[in-house]
């Protein structure tokens, strides 16, 4: 007689089942598109100039955390893993909002809008930055680092441009927290610790965040109404939005004297925070009176060179005071 063997059938999950199709069809996708996609696409996918403005006060993080000289290597390696991280979360940012993106004249040029880029092309790209920003920061630099970096990554790139703003006008308050990460970031990457110094610098971007992002909102208030995105101009008014312009330029102005007052910086530094800020209320204030979209977009513009100009006044605050210690 013959035996008869029974084949058991194995049930996978439907979970399962699910993902890897959707990973087959993303393979499929990548290796049926041989378009040659121009560098400078995938740089934009980036956003270039927000990543320089996040290395800049990362980099300035990095040096006031240390009297002396940072190492050469952990200056550059830490840098350029806290860069590619940034420009891994600009990348997940544009591909959520590919459809605002299409709407707005602001943004219509990007590449995914245009289709210069397609969509899976930019999930891998963004997966590569972010692992070879995890891979160059856990193996260089140190493990707080990484870790602070992956959460500023989820923060802006998922929770942030997912869910907050679409969800509330207060989202560039709540978002800010992951713009305001990298002096923190600089400042572990060199001494391996959480320092309340660098909790300082954290404080005065997070303020800084609102007034700044609000002054371009009144300007482009129009197309996000037109692509259903609930900034404070489009929910509350430009009057309103105005208003707490002023209100956080204050804050950001007494956040600004922090660094003095618990002694980081000195003389040197005072005077520019207050010159500076004392330029950005007269700004604010003149907003009150001035309705004009000329004079927000003057004022963004401003936001920018002040938050440069201030860590730029901080250290060289800190080298100032430093010789001054040793040649004094």
């Amino acid at each position: 007689m013959q035996s008869t063997k029974t084949k058991k059938t194995i049930y996978l999950p439907a979970s399962f089942v699910k993902t890897q199709i959707r990973l087959n069809k993303l393979k499929e996708s990548i290796l049926n598109d041989t378009a040659i996609v121009p560098w400078r696409d995938y740089l934009a996918l980036c956003k270039p100039t927000i990543v320089a403005l996040i290395i800049f006060t990362s980099a300035v993080g990095m040096l006031l955390a240390v009297p002396g000289a940072v190492p050469l290597d952990v200056f550059v390696l830490g840098n350029l893993g806290i860069g590619l991280a940034a420009a891994s979360a600009a990348a997940v940012n544009q591909m959520v909002d590919q459809r605002v993106d299409a709407i707005m004249a602001r943004t219509q040029n990007r590449p995914l809008p245009k289709g210069n880029v397609s969509i899976d092309r930019a999930l891998v790209f963004s997966l590569l930055l972010c692992v070879l920003s995890m891979w160059i920061l856990v193996v260089y630099i140190n493990m707080l680092t990484a870790v602070l970096t992956l959460v500023s990554l989820v923060g802006y790139g998922f929770v942030y441009s997912m869910y907050l703003k679409r969800a509330t006008p207060q989202n560039i308050v709540i978002g800010g927290a992951s713009g305001a990460a990298p002096p923190v970031l600089g400042w572990t990457a060199v001494t391996g610790t959480l320092d309340p110094h660098s909790l300082l610098l954290f404080i005065i971007i997070f303020a800084w965040t609102p007034p700044h992002f609000w002054a371009l909102a009144i300007c482009r208030r129009d197309e996000y109404e037109k692509a259903a995105i609930p900034m404070l101009p489009v929910t509350h008014g430009v009057e309103f939005t105005r208003l707490q312009i002023l209100y956080y330029t204050i804050i950001l102005f007494l956040a600004s004297l922090l660094p003095f007052v618990f002694m980081m910086s000195g003389g040197m530094y005072l005077f520019g925070a207050v010159m500076l800020g004392g330029i950005f209320l007269y700004y604010a204030i003149v907003m009150q009176r001035d309705h004009s979209d000329a004079l927000a977009m003057k004022t963004f513009a401003y936001s920018i060179i002040y938050l440069m100009a201030l860590f730029a006044f901080l250290l060289a605050d800190h080298y100032l005071r430093i010789f001054a210690g040793q040649f004094g």
